[in-house]
């Protein structure tokens, strides 16, 4: 349940009748049909690829949710289950699981898992949890990214270094004799510059994703990082004002043809919504349970494969 209160709003939204629809992701899956570079990847099927693109969502405007297809309830909560475990630095499928995300098991099988030395079901010590969570330094200790970008903000608001990564050289290292790679999936996204204008008390999100499914995985985590500019817009006492979004590999696979195509051919609604439970006063605290999507429409449910 969400709770009211009289702190600041996270998002400030338009009525639904003055919230234009945002083609931004359609417009770039168009682009990938018509444009993209085709060659065989190491899923082992085709995919069309561009490299370097960006798209700005103003969150006023509504609560980036694909609205090409029904991506509420089910798919909703999972992308916000994945991401808030992640913030805990969950690491496992077990875990992942536990928390309401269980698609991770197809990436995380015992052959997959044991190229690595890794126990099945373990996405890996340098996956998105542990390297937000527990970054190792060269001292020997754990540094938690998401904790330090709360208080670091609250400190010194006015800095340009506000800034998460979840890559981990050395433990990503392929090839290198010296050093062995320590995840399944090499993180895809989770490059994050958060922008602070402390007069104004708003803020922007500046993600940068390395790779992007664009028709399946990408509209999980516009959804992700969205609500993290809300979480954070939240604790801070700050309004979320715009999601700015960088991809560098944006890719439609083979497999994916036909659903794309059927999804270029319906109509662009506005975003729905997203409130969220105000009571919570820790980022690591906050569940899918706590935020509520409404004033949402899309075209018929769809499920798009993703190869492995």
């Amino acid at each position: 349940m969400v709770h009211e209160s009289n702190a600041r709003q996270p998002v400030i939204y338009k009525p639904l009748a003055e919230r234009i629809p945002d083609t931004q992701h359609r417009d770039l899956m168009k682009k990938i049909m018509e444009t993209g570079e085709e060659k065989k990847v190491i899923q082992g099927q085709l995919a069309k690829t561009i490299r370097g693109h960006a798209m700005r969502f103003d969150m006023s405007n509504g609560f980036p949710v694909e609205t090409l297809r029904d991506l509420s309830g089910g798919y909703f909560n999972a992308a916000l289950a994945e991401h808030t475990a992640f913030l805990n630095g969950v690491h496992t499928h077990a875990e992942l699981s536990a928390w309401g995300c269980k698609y991770w098991d197809r990436w995380v099988t015992k052959e997959k898992c044991d190229f690595f030395n890794l126990p099945e079901g373990d996405l890996g010590r340098s996956s998105y949890g542990p390297a937000w969570t527990r970054f190792p330094t060269n001292d020997g200790r754990e540094f938690d990214q998401i904790l330090n970008i709360v208080q670091q903000i609250k400190a010194r608001p006015f800095l340009r270094t506000h800034e998460i990564t979840p890559w981990i050289p050395f433990m990503n290292a392929s090839g290198n004799p010296d050093y062995k790679r320590q995840v399944v999936v090499a993180p895809c996204h989770g490059w994050i510059h958060v922008h602070v204008n402390e007069e104004k008390k708003e803020l922007q999100i500046e993600h940068r994703q390395r790779s992007a499914d664009v028709p399946v995985g990408l509209c999980f985590n516009m959804a992700q990082y969205a609500s993290f500019g809300m979480m954070l817009a939240h604790l801070l006492q700050y309004t979320f004002t715009e999601l700015i979004y960088w991809i560098t590999d944006a890719h439609i696979y083979e497999s994916q043809y036909p659903y794309v195509e059927e999804l270029l051919s319906r109509e662009v609604l506005p975003y729905g919504i997203v409130t969220i439970d105000t009571s919570v006063t820790n980022i690591k605290a906050f569940r899918p349970e706590h935020f509520i999507l409404s004033e949402y429409s899309a075209g018929k449910r769809m499920n798009i494969p993703t190869p492995v």
